[in-house]
């Protein structure tokens, strides 16, 4: 959530940011600071009020002392005016703080200034390609074909046990799962990652802490009688583990992986793009998420992007770095490099990471400050996938297929104990 303050003043880049993302209630940055004044206005009077009837309380003290009975009686009826008039300005800031805060809600974080505008996925910019890719040529196969040749993945049992989007994965399907969650979060933990293992449900106060709600509300699934959200990614309970929380300078940084399983509706999901393990409801993932002082978080972003591309590497695919326009990014994001592997039996780009940098956006939401000098400020919150397992399963099955089975990388053979599928 962006300040009312930084659009105040910053009215002009503010604008010019949303505009690289091409949205168009721009009229909410008035309403914003329109509201502000309005706040503002009603708590000066509050105060007023407030403080005019701490004088006359005192006054009222005075006149009881010094036996004026009567004229403290009047004084009386005096604060009994003042009490009637603060109640109602209380309840009037109240509803207008309401009214601002459910207006900032709906505003979304200005881009950095190396997003370019843009409005669609082929405006994204590609600015690092591993290898040339083609096909595998005549014979191959797509993943969900392999998966059911070689006994890994059922998705008809899924849908028998819960519906679309919940695959079952048995024998080596299942295994190779495993390995892949603990290669990953060994790799992160070799790079000063703190592993968490957090809750997989989330309050209202968390989903709004991370910009979850009321941005996706309708892509989350919810527990009624519990008002808890099944968690769409570990970001939302690892970054809220840090919501009302003064950190010390000393404190930073902060590197938290976690692994858990996420649950998404995708609410409208249909067709082939979301066949097999392109699109689930429920699957597992390893996040890295960041805390991190203002002037250091652009470096950890790139340094983010090369641990990323490091687990790419040793996975032995096919992969390429795209840092997204304004249009794609993020609702809570400034800036987002996605990464995206090559699919060689279905001959298409799958994204299987995000890393991006929050800013402020979900500090100044989670109320996560630090203290330097004696100055508390913002942190800046940073994350990414590292790594989404749906598509890098199904990556790795399609783009190693061979007449005589599924060959796997050495370094996840070596946490699988197969290096073959057959």
């Amino acid at each position: 959530m962006l300040q009312v303050n930084f659009l105040r003043e910053n009215k002009e880049r503010v604008l010019e940011g949303l505009g690289k993302r091409g949205f168009k209630q721009v009229d909410l940055v008035d309403q914003a600071i329109s509201l502000d004044d309005d706040r503002k206005k009603l708590q000066f009077e509050l105060d007023q009020n407030l403080s005019e009837m701490n004088r006359i309380s005192k006054e009222i003290g005075l006149l009881m002392r010094d036996g004026k009975k009567e004229e403290a009686e009047a004084a009386k009826s005096q604060t009994a005016i003042f009490k009637e008039n603060s109640q109602d300005l209380q309840q009037k800031l109240k509803e207008t703080e309401s009214k601002l805060l459910e207006v900032l809600y709906q505003i979304p974080n200005i881009p950095y200034e190396k997003v370019k505008a843009g409005t669609t996925a082929e405006e994204n910019e590609i600015i690092y390609q591993s290898h040339d890719v083609e096909g595998l040529g005549e014979g191959a196969i797509p993943h969900w074909e392999l998966a059911k040749k070689y006994n890994l993945i059922d998705f008809e049992l899924g849908v028998k046990i819960a519906g679309a989007g919940f695959p079952v994965y048995f024998g080596k399907g299942a295994r190779l799962q495993r390995a892949l969650v603990q290669y990953f979060l060994d790799k992160n933990g070799d790079a000063g990652y703190l592993e968490v293992n957090p809750p997989h449900v989330a309050n209202e106060a968390s989903g709004y802490g991370t910009g979850q709600l009321p941005d996706k509300e309708g892509q989350m699934y919810y527990i009624n009688e519990d008002k808890l959200y099944l968690i769409p990614t570990a970001e939302v309970p690892v970054t809220n583990l840090y919501r009302d929380v003064l950190l010390d300078e000393k404190d930073l940084p902060i590197k938290n992986t976690a692994f858990s399983q996420c649950y998404r509706r995708e609410a409208g999901s249909y067709g082939a793009h979301v066949r097999g393990l392109n699109r689930l409801h429920q699957f597992e993932k390893v996040e890295i998420v960041r805390i991190e002082k203002p002037e250091n978080s652009y470096a950890v972003l790139e340094e983010m992007v090369d641990h990323i591309k490091e687990i790419l590497n040793d996975l032995e695919l096919p992969y390429r770095v795209l840092r997204l326009c304004g249009g794609d990014t993020g609702f809570a994001s400034a800036m987002t490099y996605d990464f995206e592997v090559w699919s060689a039996a279905q001959e298409k780009w799958l994204e299987v990471s995000s890393v991006s940098n929050f800013e402020t956006f979900q500090a100044n939401r989670l109320k996560c400050r630090y203290k330097s000098d004696g100055k508390t400020q913002l942190v800046h919150t940073l994350n990414g996938s590292a790594m989404a397992l749906p598509r890098i399963m199904a990556a790795l099955l399609e783009n190693n297929q061979t007449e005589n089975g599924i060959k796997i990388p050495a370094k996840i053979a070596a946490y699988a104990r197969f290096d073959l599928i057959n």
